[in-house]
């Protein structure tokens, strides 16, 4: 599901954070305790977002072969420019209040689904400058390649890739506060394999059984990491 459906009804008005040029020291830190407020409300503050797309959710294995095994050659693939910190300023100095950082995690991936080191720096350094601008951040995994596609079929493997990179990413990202929202994936569950919603409605009632499945999964393993993540608010993805 994209932004504006994410941010339907939220309010435009409020407070505008000041630009990036501000000391970060001004600023609400990304280790400050979470606030005691409830998710309608934090939606509200929310105001207006913008994806940072065509970024870091790029992906295909012709970027491994023609690419020089950066995260810049993956940010690139699909024509963006390297993001600058001018430009999630510019974001800022337009009005918008969220940014949203759609992420392949598999992109540059170790052994036993190890997100790289390099890779996840990239994104984090995007993260901190959207949050030192005052913005509020949606990080999520994003298509990725579409191995989400194979979960009725290899549902062991995959599950277990899916526990790995929220493992890692909730582990990364602990004690950033609330203003950094976690979103358990973008358009990939659901199955025509299981149901064609256009032919009835059988496997209707698995189909939905394994998005939720994979949502209550995504829940258990943010709540039980560390840092701020046993409050921290949660986006969950719905069917496709």
């Amino acid at each position: 599901m994209n932004l504006k459906k994410i941010l339907a009804g939220a309010v435009a008005a409020g407070m505008l954070w000041c630009n990036c040029a501000v000391s970060a020291a001004a600023l609400p830190q990304k280790q400050s305790p979470m606030r005691d407020i409830t998710t309608a409300e934090l939606v509200k503050d929310m105001g207006i977002g913008i994806n940072l797309g065509n970024t870091y959710e790029s992906c295909g294995d012709w970027i491994a072969q023609w690419g020089d095994g950066t995260p810049e050659s993956y940010e690139t693939a699909w024509g963006s420019p390297v993001i600058t910190q001018q430009m999630i300023q510019g974001y800022a100095d337009a009005g918008f209040d969220t940014l949203r950082v759609p992420v392949a995690w598999t992109n540059l991936m170790g052994d036993n689904y190890t997100i790289s080191d390099s890779y996840l720096s990239a994104v984090q350094e995007v993260v901190d400058w959207a949050r030192d601008c005052g913005l509020y951040v949606i990080l999520n995994l994003h298509y990725d390649g579409g191995w989400l596609a194979n979960f009725p079929t290899d549902k062991e493997n995959c599950m277990e890739k899916y526990k790995r990179i929220w493992t890692q990413v909730s582990d990364a990202f602990a004690d950033y506060d609330d203003y950094l929202i976690f979103e358990s994936q973008n358009e990939e569950l659901g199955w025509e394999s299981l149901w064609n919603r256009w032919g009835g409605t059988e496997g209707k009632a698995e189909s939905y059984a394994l998005v939720n499945e994979i949502n209550q999964t995504f829940v258990d393993i943010i709540r039980s990491s560390g840092g701020n993540n046993p409050q921290r608010h949660l986006l969950i993805s719905g069917y496709n």
